[in-house]
């Protein structure tokens, strides 16, 4: 089991001791951190979990402490004694624990201690302040293999004196969540909870690999909201996943939880894994929720295939990260789509992989900008090589890629080399004319596009109006298209002439790689291409003019090829 991360991972399950449980979460829960950070864990692995029970008894004679002192020895220094009894599920005490304070206030604001594994009572000296307080209890089942995991949490520990903290797994309730699918495996299951007091979030969890997990919330209320709690389960299925999680606000913790969705409450995300020109095995895909750190589970899907999965939109946004296959020495390549909402009964479709590949423009409204002047510098990020489904990808399939700027109609700065349509220039503070060309060669095929625009220097950063003209031909999973037949290609625009209209849009078709091309009229929104022999290419090209006058100007040899007779 692994915390959602943006690469995805396929760290192996297993079960294991209550020391390794305690590892596996210990490093995030010790650090509480001011409210306003919002906490990411990536790539943590996972183990079985524990939980644990608390309920504060008044403070007394040492009970078989342990530690460094006992009840009341630290009152000369402004500490107080807090005494800690570990119960099993059986209500004898046990070894097989974890338990962690969190200080919110206080002198140790933002800090933590843990505990494990001591026999008898432990005792802490600990200042005065408000604390969190969670125990997970490992119960190993007679003749089962999977660890029964109780956990509690106390999110209100105010210590103004010497306590007795009795931790006990009894009073824990069954975290019961199931799909609604019959060929479904549990997989893993996170518990997480955020506490938030003065400006200061302490943050807890329990992950385990067995469906055993209890939960209970222990002591009074926090202030009002001050409390987020949620749980994330996964299981496999063939060819698919189903992620459940659910997310909840208040002044508590959890006492159990069950949850049984019905179809109409879920969301299904298809997933289609192209053929890519280069890099072998399956793609590697994983989504988990945006909110939060959560558990992931990746599902490998082999090229040409295709994997589903089922899941909780009212969890909040989702993030969806492919794991494309690469060359064995090769840089890794993962598309990201990060955020994204969802509907109940709702059914989205991803390709990945797949071409036309050329330049793509995010029309989200909190999309960064891909070409910025601010001041004297021009800084060009455009994703030159987006699939055909408009992914971007980490690290694009290219063999060779150029940038150069000219200005005012002679060549000015030239790149080489550097990932395709990034670059950056320094330029003179006037007002001139520019043309900025990118161009990239694939294994297969090759893009070029060519902006004309204004620009001068100005107090503040500036936006340059760049479009770009996408082709969807909606070609087989392996890239390809049926030979001799007559088709209508898609053809969209994205970026500045959304906004300002579109003056003009030619479009050409070659399928004798770019010799001659043909004109084609966009008609719907499509352009009629008749395909050539098997094994034969598709090459485009498009020059579009914004209302304001600004153009770009795109090629793309050899965009998608005719399927084999072999086929």
């Amino acid at each position: 089991m692994n915390v959602s991360s943006p690469k995805p991972s396929s760290t192996p399950a297993g079960a294991s001791t209550p020391a390794a449980v305690a590892d596996a979460h210990t490093s995030s829960a010790l650090r509480a951190r001011p409210s306003t950070r919002r906490s990411v864990l990536r790539g943590l692995a996972v183990t079985t979990a524990a939980g644990a029970a608390a309920a504060v008894l008044p403070a007394g004679p040492a009970r078989a402490a342990t530690g460094p002192a006992g009840p009341g020895a630290g009152a000369a220094s402004g500490t107080h004694t807090l005494t800690l009894v570990h119960l099993g599920r059986d209500g004898a005490p046990t070894v097989a624990y974890r338990t962690l304070l969190t200080a919110l206030s206080g002198p140790d604001a933002g800090g933590g201690r843990e505990v494990r594994g001591t026999p008898g009572a432990v005792t802490l000296e600990v200042p005065a302040g408000r604390y969190v307080l969670d125990c997970l209890i490992s119960t190993r089942p007679v003749g089962e293999e999977n660890w029964g995991n109780d956990w509690l949490v106390r999110p209100r520990l105010d210590v103004d004196g010497d306590l007795t903290v009795v931790l006990d797994a009894r009073v824990a309730r069954p975290v019961d969540i199931r799909p609604p699918v019959t060929d479904a495996e549990f997989e893993q299951i996170g518990a997480f909870a955020e506490v938030t007091y003065e400006g200061v979030t302490g943050f807890v969890n329990a992950m385990a690999m067995s469906p055993d997990l209890r939960v209970a919330h222990l002591g009074p209320d926090t202030e009002r909201g001050a409390v987020r709690t949620w749980v994330d389960a996964y299981w496999s299925r063939p060819g698919g996943v189903c992620a459940l999680g659910y997310l909840f606000r208040g002044e508590r913790a959890l006492n159990g939880l069950v949850r049984h969705p019905a179809p109409g409450d879920l969301a299904t995300l298809v997933v289609r894994a192209g053929v890519p020109a280069s890099g072998e095995g399956p793609a590697l895909v994983s989504l988990s929720p945006s909110p939060g750190p959560s558990p992931s589970l990746s599902l490998p899907i082999p090229q040409g295939g295709t994997g589903t999965f089922l899941f909780t939109p009212e969890r909040g946004t989702w993030d969806l990260v492919y794991g494309a296959p690469t060359e064995p020495e090769g840089p890794s390549r993962a598309y990201f789509l990060l955020g994204r909402s969802f509907t109940p009964g709702s059914t989205t479709v991803h390709t990945f992989d797949t071409p036309v590949f050329g330049p793509e423009l995010d029309a989200s409204p909190d999309a960064p900008p891909v070409a910025l002047r601010t001041g004297d510098t021009l800084d060009l990020s455009v994703p030159l090589l987006a699939d055909g489904d408009g992914h971007v990808p980490s690290s694009p399939l290219f063999t060779a890629s150029t940038v150069t700027l000219y200005r005012n109609g002679a060549p000015y700065a030239f790149r080489r080399g550097e990932k395709p349509g990034h670059a950056s220039f320094t330029l003179p503070p006037g007002r001139a004319a520019y043309r900025l060309t990118a161009s990239a060669t694939r294994p297969r095929g090759s893009v070029t596009a060519s902006w004309t625009f204004t620009s001068a220097a100005s107090a503040n950063p500036a936006e340059l109006p760049l479009s770009v003209v996408r082709f969807d031909p909606e070609p087989a999973l392996d890239g390809t298209v049926p030979p001799h037949t007559a088709t209508r290609v898609a053809v969209t625009v994205r970026g500045a002439a959304l906004a300002a209209g579109v003056r003009s849009l030619d479009v050409s078709v070659s399928t004798d790689r770019g010799t001659t091309w043909s004109p084609a009229p966009v008609t719907g929104g499509r352009v009629a291409v008749t395909t050539p022999a098997p094994g034969g290419t598709v090459s485009f090209r498009a020059r579009l003019t914004d209302a304001d006058g600004n153009t770009v100007a795109q090629t793309h040899l050899d965009a998608y090829v005719t399927r084999a007779a072999a086929r």
